[in-house]
């Protein structure tokens, strides 16, 4: 059934539907955390809040400043429940590029994007920032869930060779134009899919000089290299909306650097990825056979690990095992605890997949608190919950009461447009 409030557009469908109210609380909000976090002084805050008021109420809408951008982005990382590498949050790097409005510049900064980002293997956490949706006006939007993804393409005998997630996506990449290698192989990489304001999707090829992969190598199993394993060095995801102060940035690609079981555990090992753990265990001379070995996925997955691990460090790129991760994850939150804050965080996802009960963070208790700044991929699988934590904030009885009043309200609201849309 076509969704009646946003008819076919898939991009409207998958942003959050606010009232004036929601908008108008979640810019206030934000804007009090900005002055109180940076330091902003009283007369300049008051000024800007009543600004902000009358944009919304003229136009239903406002422009954030660059820093105001910049902190909301960083903000936005912080209270993403699902990441376990924000102890580093303060220094995301924030490309400002809502002045871009077509898909070649976006493209163009796109990559530029991930040239600078490299660093020479020591990678950093960027962002880049495209225009905002504005009431009926969509900006140019990615569809490539990842700028650097491999393809997917379906066998005559029902097999898959490449990423199994990404079949469809490589159909369509091969519908737009995109003609994929004489030899299809495991690893090809796909081009970058933009999606303009008119729906038409424009398709890029990724420069060879932002093709930086790591042949994958196991210092006591050189057999493993016969399978001609390799994963790209940075990771930017390009599909997530970023929504700050009730203004959602449909556009706004983000890069960080690998965690090693990412790679390992979930991309080589997954049955809806490369399913290749059978392979590499008969590689490493494992029986791959729950009669010989209960425990053989177990023994091949921490060899992958440290096969991962061992390639992109002998690479120069960088990463960071599953372990140190947690321990940076319990540093942060410590550090968020001692500015009074309650940190947001999804157990399935901070839990790193290899040696769970080994790490610190699989014993800690975490809730997911949906505050926003924050990212999501659609309102139907994460943005419908999004709303304004008051939990940290000093609210005497009678404005807790009309809090939790409120949030009935719109939880209530937000289950009918669910069930108005099926």
């Amino acid at each position: 059934m076509v969704d009646r409030f946003v008819a076919a557009d898939p991009v409207r469908r998958r942003m959050r539907r606010l009232s004036p109210g929601e908008r108008r609380e979640e810019a206030l909000v934000f804007l009090d955390d900005f002055a109180r976090e940076t330091g902003q002084p009283d007369d300049a805050a008051a000024a800007r809040r009543a600004e902000v008021v009358r944009a919304l109420r003229r136009t239903g809408t406002y422009a954030h400043t660059p820093e105001e951008l910049a902190f909301g982005a960083r903000v936005a990382w912080r209270n993403h429940a699902r990441c376990i590498g924000r102890l580093w949050w303060k220094s995301l790097e924030v490309r400002d590029c809502r002045a871009m409005e077509t898909p070649e510049q976006v493209a163009a900064q796109i990559f530029a994007h991930m040239e600078a980002v490299f660093a020479g293997g020591r990678i950093r956490s960027s962002i880049s920032i495209f225009p905002p949706a504005q009431g009926d006006q969509l900006p140019v939007t990615v569809e490539s869930a990842q700028v650097l993804q491999y393809a997917g393409y379906l066998q005559p005998d029902g097999s898959i060779l490449g990423d199994r997630q990404n079949v469809e996506f490589t159909r369509t990449a091969i519908g737009l134009g995109w003609k994929p290698p004489e030899e299809p192989g495991a690893f090809d990489l796909l081009p970058l899919i933009l999606r303009d304001p008119s729906g038409f999707r424009h398709f890029f090829p990724i420069p060879n000089t932002l093709r930086r992969e790591v042949e994958i190598r196991h210092p006591d199993y050189p057999e493993l290299a016969r399978l001609g394993l390799r994963w790209y060095a940075v990771p930017c995801v390009s599909n997530m909306h970023l929504t700050i102060g009730g203004i959602e940035y449909p556009c706004a690609p983000f890069n960080g650097h690998y965690m090693g079981t990412e790679i390992a555990s979930r991309d080589f090992a997954d049955r809806k990825r490369y399913d290749l753990l059978s392979q590499i265990a008969e590689a490493m001379g494992f029986a791959a056979s729950e009669s010989a070995d209960p425990l053989w996925r177990d023994r091949t997955l921490t060899e992958l690990n440290a096969a991962v691990l061992h390639s992109y460090r002998a690479a120069g790129v960088e990463i960071v095992d599953h372990h140190t991760a947690s321990e940076q994850f319990m540093e942060f939150v410590k550090r968020e605890q001692r500015e009074g804050r309650t940190v947001s965080a999804d157990w399935a996802w901070i839990v790193p997949p290899q040696a769970s009960a080994a790490c610190p963070v699989f014993h800690l208790g975490m809730e997911d608190l949906h505050a926003v700044p924050n990212f999501f991929v659609s309102r139907a699988v994460d943005g419908n919950q999004l709303r304004v934590n008051r939990r940290d904030r000093r609210r005497n009885k009678w404005l807790q009461r009309y809090d939790r009043l409120k949030r009935r309200w719109w939880n209530w609201r937000r289950q009918r447009d669910l069930l108005l849309r099926r």
